[in-house]
């Protein structure tokens, strides 16, 4: 298995797999995601689409290698992401201030009927951590390590052969 290969499947097995604890984590396990969650899950939703046209790109002249690329950089923007949602939680920045709920029309009533059955959840709030590190957090340290080592290994050149 070459660097490159390794690569590829780092970037679609590492984002999955965030994404499968994510939404584990609430659907199965009922935590809420803020609005700062759900931002860094949309780098994971395209470095995973990303590594995906990579396989398929394996023929071509530069072997689906400029995928890979833009899908570590994708699970690094989610890092990044993930570093800011945390340090909202610690205080360290101000977080947003923008609180959404799904509004379809209708009367006045049933507007607020629909955001009082919506949980308020806070970014600045820590639902769960794991050795005093956030999901936020995990994911900042998971997703920016990931990218590294994705990007290191994509740019190894082979060795010869009988080196």
């Amino acid at each position: 298995m070459t660097s490159l290969d390794k690569a590829r499947l780092l970037a679609l097995l590492v984002p999955a797999a965030l994404l499968a604890g994510a939404l584990g984590s609430q659907y199965l396990g009922g935590l809420h995601p803020c609005e700062m969650c759900y931002w860094q899950r949309w780098p994971h939703y395209a470095a995973v689409a990303l590594a995906i046209g990579s396989f398929a790109l394996r023929g071509s002249a530069d072997r689906g290698r400029s995928l890979v690329w833009l899908a570590g950089l994708a699970i690094f923007v989610s890092g990044a992401i993930g570093v800011y949602h945390a340090g909202v939680e610690m205080g360290v920045f101000e977080g947003v201030s923008a609180c959404t709920a799904s509004i379809s029309g209708g009367s006045s009533a049933d507007m607020l009927a629909n955001i009082m059955a919506n949980p308020l959840i806070r970014c600045d709030a820590v639902q769960w951590s794991f050795l005093g590190i956030s999901m936020a957090g995990w994911n900042a340290v998971w997703s920016i390590s990931s990218a590294l080592v994705i990007l290191w290994l994509s740019l190894r050149r082979p060795r010869p052969a009988n080196a």
